[in-house]
């Protein structure tokens, strides 16, 4: 796909979907998630295809959001173009993952930042490297109301959502599996190998069994109101980009905030 910044691999029925901006910390610019996005969607038409692996070339799964790129194209976006660019991208990308009709295992190792975490979040399952942690610390570094989707809550609990938003905190991936959030943590070296072996094992169930299963599963917090709730957050995503403490960090440019950002990876 365009500049490589996706790589697929098709491993019987299972299909892995790497980010592959190594360099970079898999930071998420425009065309890396264009091509998720694209990647993902051919997946879904691949009837061979039974399970979907997300995962992270090099060191960590992902850093968030390219900042760098934010602030190099769409500083100076209108309301309008920002809301129309995030919800496309940041919104609408991630729910597709929720809803994806086949089950979908994040692989995790290293930093899982912001809008990593918003992606390894909407798969239905989370495989982590014992070096893995996860953090949302945009609260802290550029006055915004979390990210884009407040998957927070449904998948930690509401203190432990509120700990992690308020003071900007990493959770290891220990702590991640003791409060739910992941399934399974191994030494890195086993990673993707217990990773894969999960998904071969999914991938041995009547697929249509499965895509119904997911989608009862998923219902069952519909009907406690999360898509209303995501919804609802990303609004107020938005009215915080909005505010004088947003607007003093994009003046002085995000470079303070990129370096305290990567300074916390």
């Amino acid at each position: 796909m365009s500049n490589d910044y996706i790589v697929t691999e098709q491993l019987g029925p299972v299909c892995k979907i790497s980010l592959n901006r190594p360099g970079q910390r898999n930071a998420q610019n425009q065309q890396l998630l264009d091509d998720l996005d694209a990647a993902l969607e051919a997946a879904r038409k691949d009837d061979s295809v039974r399970v979907v692996i997300i995962a992270g070339n090099g060191d960590h799964f992902s850093a968030g959001h390219d900042l760098k790129e934010a602030q190099e194209k769409r500083a100076g976006f209108t309301v309008e173009q920002r809301w129309a660019y995030e919800e496309l991208r940041y919104f609408d990308y991630c729910i597709r993952i929720w809803d994806f009709p086949k089950p979908v295992i994040a692989q995790v190792q290293g930093a899982c930042v912001a809008g990593g975490f918003m992606i390894a979040n909407m798969c239905d399952l989370i495989v982590a490297s014992d070096d893995a942690f996860f953090s949302d610390p945009v609260g802290q570094t550029l006055a915004t109301s979390a990210v884009e989707v407040l998957i927070h809550p449904w998948v930690m609990g509401l203190r432990k959502a509120k700990e992690f938003l308020y003071t900007g905190m990493r959770l290891s991936a220990q702590e991640a599996k003791e409060i739910g959030m992941v399934n399974r943590v191994v030494p890195r070296v086993e990673l993707e190998a217990a990773t894969l072996a999960m998904a071969e094992r999914i991938a041995q169930a009547a697929p249509f069994g499965l895509k119904l299963t997911k989608k009862s599963l998923n219902r069952s917090l519909d009907v406690q109101g999360l898509r209303t709730a995501l919804s609802a957050h990303f609004d107020t995503h938005q009215l915080s980009h909005m505010t004088e403490e947003f607007k003093a960090l994009r003046d002085q440019g995000l470079s303070k905030a990129i370096q305290k950002g990567a300074s916390s990876v």
